[in-house]
């Protein structure tokens, strides 16, 4: 395949790493400065200009979007998606996890680990704010920090409304959120690539920061994640519709706690850790991809007038508890089930023999008017490369070390565990 690596950083580990891992399995790769596009937009014909040349086709992008260049990062990739090119992330999952507040939201409607956190603009309100989530301490983040940068804890109530107030008058937006002692200045750092975990590590602060980055002195060990912490990670990046991402979780005592999602993770520190070859992992996985690029699947699907996307929930006591999806009707009535969602279970394009019990709940597509009685009130088989050991390659070798000291430690969490190791 012929792949684009939207970057602004060519000499970084991770984009070098990429770069290399693409060329062994000999694809053709290019390092594509974000900033040097032009988007053309014409009736039927979206365009992409590059350093004031068309640019030639691509079969796939890896956006490596960074913070400061959100906005226009994302039109990039959006504009590629136009274009029908295969984007490793999307537009949309990018701009969604860039966001702490956003990609917060979208995960709280899920029955998926988040810590408590609060989101107020008052001044009146940051008091009782802190006192739902658990009052001091309590930990303090900008919306759209990164590396550790921005996120503070605050020992004692009105050391943090005083903080809250003062960033909010510097026109800050600051999310307030529970500490969760029980992490102790650690958190996973999972690396999710597709619909697994390639690999992951513990990050440990040092001394008397609580911050466990590895830009701020955090040490790292490698670890092997139980099926519920992996279960956990690669849903969180579904959710927010990320295929390649860093997962950054807490092991508190009711389990992992999601505490970030990183759409350009590094890979320097996970490969110095593990000695895995994560860039390979994405490479492989993009080239397994290639031939399904994105698209707006809501959008392609209500531009029939009349016909659009709706969840039809079966409530105890429904007329279709019971009954197969066959015997529901539902095809008679215009309306196709896409999938059908059973506790934690996702079940694709199920057979219309399946019986539907009391709780599932529906995608369809189909007639509105005919969904819109039925909808509640509001309330081919992927290739799986094995991830290799780090390759002996020039970029690889900068983060080689003594072996012996990277055994993966193995972890999982049960009920009422006090920090989830075993």
């Amino acid at each position: 395949m012929k792949l684009a690596i939207l970057s602004c950083s060519p000499q970084c580990y991770s984009t070098r790493r990429l770069c290399e891992a693409a060329e062994q399995r000999g694809h053709k790769v290019k390092v594509l400065n974000t900033l040097k596009f032009a988007i053309d937009l014409e009736q039927g014909l979206p365009d992409l200009y590059y350093r004031q040349k068309r640019l030639s086709e691509y079969n796939a992008v890896l956006p490596r979007i960074g913070a400061s260049i959100t906005y226009f990062g994302t039109a990039v990739v959006r504009q590629f998606e136009q274009m029908d090119v295969f984007c490793a992330n999307s537009s949309a999952s990018i701009a969604n996890s860039r966001d702490k507040l956003r990609s917060l939201q979208i995960l709280s409607r899920h029955h998926i680990g988040i810590p408590q956190t609060t989101f107020v603009r008052d001044k009146k309100d940051v008091l009782p704010a802190i006192e739902r989530v658990g009052g001091a301490p309590v930990v303090l983040k900008l919306i759209e920090g990164t590396q550790g940068i921005g996120v503070i804890l605050a020992n004692s109530i009105n050391t943090a409304a005083g903080i809250v107030e003062l960033l909010q008058s510097q026109k800050q937006s600051v999310l307030i959120q529970k500490f969760v002692k029980e992490s102790k200045g650690r958190d996973i750092r999972a690396f999710v690539v597709g619909d697994r975990v390639v690999g992951a590590m513990r990050r440990v602060a040092q001394g008397q920061e609580f911050r466990s980055n590895v830009h701020r002195g955090g040490t790292t060990e490698p670890v092997i994640l139980d099926e519920l912490y992996t279960q956990t990670a690669v849903r969180a990046a579904q959710i927010l519709g990320l295929r390649v991402a860093g997962v950054d979780l807490l092991e508190g005592n009711d389990g992992p706690q999601i505490m970030e999602v990183n759409s350009s993770p590094g890979l320097e520190g996970i490969e110095g850790c593990t000695q895995l070859d994560i860039a390979g992992a994405i490479i492989d996985y993009i080239a397994a991809q290639v031939n399904f690029p994105v698209i707006d699947i809501r959008q392609r699907l209500t531009v029939s007038s009349g016909y659009g996307v709706a969840e039809i929930h079966i409530p105890e006591g429904s007329e279709y508890v019971g009954k197969t999806i066959k015997d529901s009707g539902l095809r008679e009535k215009d309306v196709v089930v896409l999938t059908l969602y059973r506790k934690n279970k996702v079940i694709p394009n199920p057979r219309a023999e399946r019986e539907l019990i009391a709780g599932d709940r529906l995608l369809c597509f189909g007639k509105l008017e005919l969904m819109r009685d039925m909808t509640p009130t509001r309330i081919r088989r992927k290739r799986r490369p094995k991830v290799q050991d780090l390759p002996e390659l020039p970029v690889a070798e900068e983060v080689y070390k003594e072996s012996g000291s990277l055994d993966p430690i193995s972890i999982s969490v049960e009920k009422g565990g006090s920090d989830g190791d075993s």
